[in-house]
């Protein structure tokens, strides 16, 4: 589909067209399944550097090596091979060559912790043989991203060149997270879940806070890796906008909002054609670029250029929190399907936070990556918000009687004797003596 000319109906069938696939996506109740997405730092064992992408046992051999003995097909840009995809499920490499297990969404928690489970048994053999291992920690522990290059993917490549935050450098280079997707059923159950998650986001960031230690030095951030999201494009990254914080968004608002971004760059056939930001996506559709007109595969592209807090597509993508090692990662999953697939429990959270202003939640943003649960909010800390959301969340999950409500006990009982995942990883720091490579034997996968 090309938009050629510049009347206004011509933009708004665009927009209507764009609106219609969240439509489309629309699940019934008693079909709603939950996602998940774990992006982990590969590592070589003799020296705990980041893995290079090229060289004798890089990632590239990795990737060819596990499509070799477990039949996934390839996914390229020109010649290189930056994925894997078999089914729905997906492996592939984010721009500093963290590998990112994309599973196939599931009913329950239990299947989706089978299907890593799986995956990590297939991959543990290939990687014994390569000389690597996997991390389970959010932000380069050891290595510098000076001394990380972007892999061989055009689009992260210019992504590098026009996005000019000055940690974004840290967050494409260094940093690893885990994601949450959530069904929905129509429009107005898509944007209720999708500003309830918004809400939750800085709480989230706070509980599941993981990463003190980046390249062999204490920060003094709870979530280094969530600072560097803070700091890497403030057109793309954040709380999409206050409109969201209040009664009447709609799909179309969320379109409005990417259309407003500026574009960094369309994609012909096999050709990267670099905008760097010149325009913005509407601007595009309705007057065009030198001589290509917007297509819906650029819109499409477009869109996945942005970043905030929590994204809407087929799914709402909850995309904020640190990666985390052991049981510790499924408690992620198991808190947004505790609130958001329970009705009761989805409308006491939001009258527990409904005495926050969008205002209270950017604040909350810029200050929990430091602070963490420790982070003051009216005239109370984070942390007494946090159990609550955790108990909350522990009920919906036990109405659900899936027996997932156990999933979240590891994180309960830390964050009832007032720690985070970060806290953990601060006193093995002081256990190992303050060496890298110690440490580093602590967060890597068994």
């Amino acid at each position: 589909m090309k938009i050629k000319d510049l009347k206004t109906n011509n933009i708004e069938t665009f927009k209507n067209d764009v609106c219609q696939e969240f439509y489309s996506a629309c699940k019934t109740s008693n079909n709603l399944k939950i996602g998940l997405e774990i992006e982990r730092l590969p590592v070589y064992k003799k020296t705990n550097e980041a893995v290079n992408y090229f060289g004798e046992n890089g990632l590239y051999r990795l990737l060819r090596q596990i499509a070799y003995n477990d039949e996934w097909r390839y996914i390229s840009d020109l010649t290189f091979i930056n994925g894997l995809q078999k089914g729905q499920a997906t492996i592939t490499l984010e721009p500093g060559g963290q590998t990112e297990y994309s599973l196939t969404p599931q009913k329950t928690i239990f299947e989706l912790k089978e299907e890593v489970k799986t995956l990590d048994k297939k991959l543990s053999s290939i990687m014994e043989y390569l000389g690597i291992s996997m991390l389970e920690y959010p932000i380069s522990p050891k290595t510098n991203g000076k001394n990380i290059e972007i892999i061989p993917k055009r689009r992260y490549q210019t992504m590098a060149k026009y996005m000019n935050g000055e940690r974004c450098f840290s967050m494409m280079r260094e940093t690893a997270g885990i994601q949450v997707a959530i069904d929905y059923i129509d429009e107005q159950d898509a944007i209720k879940k999708l500003k309830l998650s918004m809400m939750l986001a800085p709480f989230s960031t706070a509980i599941f806070a993981n990463s003190p230690i980046r390249c062999g030095q204490i920060t003094g951030y709870k979530s280094t890796r969530a600072l560097a999201w803070l700091k890497t494009d403030e057109n793309r990254c954040g709380l999409i906008n206050e409109k969201l914080f209040n009664d009447n968004f709609s799909f179309e608002d969320y379109v409005n909002k990417v259309l407003s971004i500026p574009l960094l760059f369309i994609q012909r056939e096999d050709k990267i054609i670099e905008i760097g930001g010149k325009i913005n996506f509407e601007t595009f559709l309705k007057n065009g670029y030198n001589d290509f007109s917007a297509t819906k595969d650029d819109y499409s592209l477009h869109s996945t250029l942005f970043f905030p807090e929590v994204r809407l597509k087929n799914i709402i993508e909850i995309r904020n929190q640190d990666t985390q090692k052991g049981e510790f990662k499924y408690c992620i999953p198991a808190m947004y399907k505790g609130i958001l697939y329970n009705e009761k429990t989805t409308n006491n959270i939001f009258e527990l936070l409904k005495e926050f202003s969008y205002d209270d939640f950017v604040k909350l943003r810029f200050e929990v990556p430091k602070f963490g649960l420790e982070t003051k909010i009216k005239n109370k800390k984070l942390i007494d918000y946090a159990k609550i959301i955790l108990e909350e969340a522990y009920i919906g999950l036990k109405e659900q009687e899936t027996n997932e409500e156990k999933f979240l006990e590891p994180i309960i009982e830390l964050t009832n004797d007032g720690l985070c995942p970060a806290d953990l990883i601060l006193k093995e720091w002081q256990n190992c003596r303050f060496n890298i490579d110690n440490l580093i034997d602590y967060v890597r996968l068994k």
